[in-house]
C-alpha cells in the first residue's frame, strides 16, 4: 500500500508518554479530526494511544495511513502478518473505535431520546432533498387534524430509529465480541433505520393504504418498495457512492444489505420463490451474522427499533401512557443460536412487558391511528387527491410530467410529492379542481362526513378484502320495513374494514421470542403465554366495522343509521352499541340482541361448580 507522506513535527518523549497514558474515547491527532486525513505516523500515534505498539513497525512498513483503515478487515490483517486471531480482533476493535464515536459526529436535542449523537456518514445522507422531504410528511396522517399535538414528522421519526438502531447493535457489540459485528454493520444498520421510510407519500400510510390501491388496482405496491428505490435514488443522484466506500463500506455488497434491512429479501425477477424451505434468502450478509435483520424491521416476532420509536414518540404526541420501557430490552438483549440460526433474545422476566408492547400497539391504532373521525378525514383526503390526481402535474427526469398517481414511478418526482399537495389544491384557481377543494374545505370547516357507527363480525367470521368494495352497496340494499323520509344509495355510504391485531395477524407474536436466563445466557427458548399470567388475550386479532354516511342533513344521517341496523341484523354482526337508541323498532327483532338479567355476562353472575363437587373444587383452588 503506497500513499503519500505529509511533513510531521518531531515528537517529544513527554507526548508519547501521555499518549500512553490517557487514550482518549475520541481520537484528535493534532487537530486533524477526521482520521481519513491522518498519515502514517499519525496512525502509529494511535496505535500508541490504544497499546498497541507492537503494530508500528508493520504499519508503517505497508504504509498504512488513515484513508486505508477502513478498508481492513480481519483476512486483510492475517495476510499482513498479523500472526493470532486474538491480535487481529484488538487491532480491528480499536479501528473500529474511529468510526463509531468520530470527533465530527453532530448531536441532536431529541424530545424523545435526548441529546443523540449521529455520524458524519448519516449526516450526509440527512443532507439530501430525498431525506429533508420527510420534514414535510406527517408521521401519523390525518390524525394530526384530530390530535393537535401530532404533528410531528417522519423526519424526527427517521433519525429516532437510526440512534435506536446503533444503540441495539453497539449493545449487542460490546456485550458477546464473539458475533463478529464490525463497523460495517454498525454503520449499515443505522442507516437502513434512518432511510427505511423514505418511500412514505403523502399522509404516510394514507397514501400507500388506501390512495394508491384505489387508483392503480393492479399493482401491488408498499412504500417499503419505494423505500428502496428512493434510497437508490439518493445515492446515486448525489453521488455518495465514494463518500460510502471513504467510510469502510464495501459496495454494492453493503447497499444490498441496507436495502434488505428495509424491504427483506429481494424479490425473484419471475416472482417465484423455489428455494428450500431453510436456505438463507439474503445476499448482504451470511446466516451467521442473520440477527442483524431483526434490528430495523423485524419479521420474525415485530419486535425491532421502528416499533421502539414510534410508540415513545406517537404517545409523546398525542398524549398517551406508553407502558413499554425500551431502555430494559437494551439492557438484556443478547444472541442466541436456536437450530443453527441466530436470534435477538430477551431474559425470560422481560415476557410480560414484551406483552404490554403490543398491547401498546393496539392502544395506538384503537385510541389514535384508527381513530373514526381521523378516520373519515383519510377517507375525505384520499377522495380529493383521486378528483384532482389527473389535473395535477409534477415534473420527473428529464421533464417528464406525472400525476400524483404516477410520481410513485419516477423519484424525482415522488421527491417533490409531500403533504403540501393538500394546500396546493386548496389553495388552486383551477376550475378542474373545485371539487376536490370543496372537500378540503370541508375539512377545515369541520364539516365532515357523518358518523353512523361501529360493528363486528361475530365468531370466526372474516371480512376478506376483495369483499370491501361491496360493503357501501350491501348497506345500501339493507333497507329497513319501517317508513322512511330518504332513500340512500350505496355512493352515500362509506365502510371502513380495520384490522386490529398484535401485529402477527391471528398469532401470537411471543411465540416467535426467544428468552435466555441467568443461570445460562447462551441457551434460547420459548415462554408460553400460559407461563407468563391467565390475564392475556385469547385472541390476537379482530376486525372493527367503520359506517360513515356522506349526506350529512339530519334525515339523511337517521334514515342511515336505520340502515346500518337492518345490515348488522342481516349480517349477524355484533349490536351497534346506540342501536337501541337510534334504532329501537329494530334490535328487537334479533332475539340474541335482547338484554335479559340472567344474562352469562351480567355483573352479578358468579362461578358455578358441578353439584357435590363445589367444596372439593374450592379446597382445590385453596391449596
Amino acid at each position: 500500500m503506497s500513499h503519500g507522506k505529509v511533513s510531521k513535527r518531531p515528537r517529544s518523549s513527554e507526548e508519547d508518554a501521555d499518549d500512553r497514558r490517557s487514550p482518549p474515547s475520541k481520537v484528535w491527532v493534532y487537530g486533524k479530526s477526521n482520521y481519513q486525513d491522518w498519515d502514517e505516523e499519525d496512525v502509529c500515534r494511535f496505535l500508541r494511544t490504544q497499546r498497541l505498539e507492537k503494530f508500528e513497525q508493520l504499519f508503517r512498513g505497508e504504509n498504512i495511513n488513515g484513508a486505508v483503515l477502513p478498508q481492513l478487515t480481519e483476512s486483510h490483517l492475517e495476510n499482513l502478518g498479523v500472526g493470532t486471531l486474538s491480535d487481529r480482533l484488538n487491532l480491528i476493535k480499536c479501528i473500529d473505535k474511529l468510526w463509531q464515536s468520530p470527533i465530527d459526529a453532530k448531536v441532536f436535542n431529541d424530545p424523545i431520546h435526548g441529546h443523540i449523537e449521529l455520524h458524519p456518514l448519516l449526516i450526509r445522507i440527512m443532507d439530501t432533498p430525498q431525506f429533508q422531504r420527510l420534514r414535510f410528511i406527517k408521521q401519523l396522517g390525518a390524525t394530526y387534524f384530530v390530535y393537535p399535538g401530532a404533528s410531528h414528522n417522519r423526519f424526527e421519526h427517521s433519525i429516532g430509529v437510526a440512534h435506536l438502531a446503533g444503540e441495539l447493535v453497539k449493545a449487542l457489540s460490546g456485550r458477546q465480541p464473539e458475533l463478529g459485528i464490525n463497523h460495517r454493520d454498525i454503520l449499515c444498520v443505522q442507516i437502513a433505520g434512518l432511510c427505511h421510510d423514505l418511500g412514505h407519500g403523502p399522509f404516510s400510510h394514507l397514501f400507500d393504504g388506501k390512495f394508491i390501491p384505489l387508483m392503480r388496482k393492479n399493482l401491488k405496491w408498499k412504500h417499503e418498495d419505494a423505500s428502496v428505490t428512493m434510497f437508490e435514488h439518493l445515492i446515486t443522484s448525489n453521488v455518495l457512492e465514494g463518500v460510502l466506500q471513504s467510510y469502510g463500506l464495501v459496495l454494492p455488497e453493503d447497499l444490498v444489505f441496507i436495502k434488505e434491512q428495509i424491504r427483506g429479501p429481494a424479490p425473484r425477477s419471475d416472482g417465484v420463490d423455489c428455494s428450500p424451505k431453510n436456505s438463507w434468502l439474503y445476499k448482504g450478509r451470511p446466516k451467521k451474522k442473520g440477527f442483524l435483520y431483526q434490528i430495523v424491521a423485524n419479521r420474525k416476532s415485530g419486535i425491532d427499533v421502528d416499533k421502539w420509536d414510534y410508540f415513545a414518540r406517537d404517545c409523546h404526541h398525542l398524549g398517551i401512557q406508553n407502558n413499554f420501557d425500551f431502555e430494559r430490552f437494551l439492557r438484556f438483549a443478547r444472541v442466541c443460536e436456536v437450530n443453527h440460526t441466530k436470534y435477538i433474545c430477551t431474559r425470560e422476566k422481560e415476557a410480560g412487558d414484551l406483552y404490554n408492547m403490543f398491547h401498546t400497539r393496539t392502544t395506538l391504532h384503537r385510541r389514535a391511528y384508527q381513530h373514526r373521525v381521523s378516520n373519515i378525514i383519510e377517507s375525505m383526503i384520499t377522495e380529493a387527491m383521486m378528483l384532482a390526481d389527473e389535473h395535477i402535474k409534477i415534473s420527473g427526469t428529464g421533464g417528464k410530467m406525472c400525476t400524483i398517481s404516477t410520481a410513485i414511478d419516477d423519484m424525482e418526482a415522488y421527491t417533490k410529492l409531500t403533504d403540501n399537495i393538500f394546500e396546493q389544491i386548496l389553495n388552486s384557481s383551477d376550475s378542474n379542481l373545485q371539487e376536490a377543494r370543496e372537500i378540503l374545505n370541508n375539512i377545515l370547516c369541520r364539516r365532515l362526513y357523518k358518523w353512523i357507527g361501529q360493528t363486528q363480525p361475530q365468531g370466526e367470521t372474516i371480512i376478506q378484502q376483495e369483499e370491501f368494495k361491496d360493503l357501501p352497496a350491501q348497506v345500501a340494499e339493507s333497507c329497513p320495513a319501517t317508513s322512511l323520509q330518504v332513500q340512500l344509495d350505496a355512493k352515500d355510504f362509506i365502510v371502513n374494514v380495520i384490522q386490529l391485531d398484535y401485529g402477527k395477524k391471528g398469532r401470537n407474536p411471543i411465540n416467535k421470542v426467544r428468552f435466555y436466563s441467568k443461570i445460562n445466557p447462551s441457551q434460547a427458548f420459548k415462554i408460553r403465554k400460559n407461563q407468563v399470567s391467565q390475564l392475556l388475550p385469547e385472541k390476537f386479532t379482530e376486525q372493527l366495522i367503520q359506517v360513515y354516511c356522506k349526506k350529512t342533513d339530519e334525515e339523511s344521517v337517521q334514515a342511515a343509521q336505520k340502515y346500518f341496523v337492518q345490515w348488522c341484523i342481516n349480517k349477524n354482526f355484533t349490536k351497534p352499541r346506540d342501536g337501541d337508541v337510534v334504532a329501537p323498532e329494530l334490535t328487537p327483532l334479533k332475539i340474541n340482541w335482547k338484554d335479559t338479567e340472567s344474562s352469562s355476562d351480567s355483573d352479578n353472575s358468579q362461578t358455578r361448580y358441578p353439584k357435590g363437587k363445589g367444596i372439593k373444587k374450592k379446597l382445590f383452588d385453596m391449596k
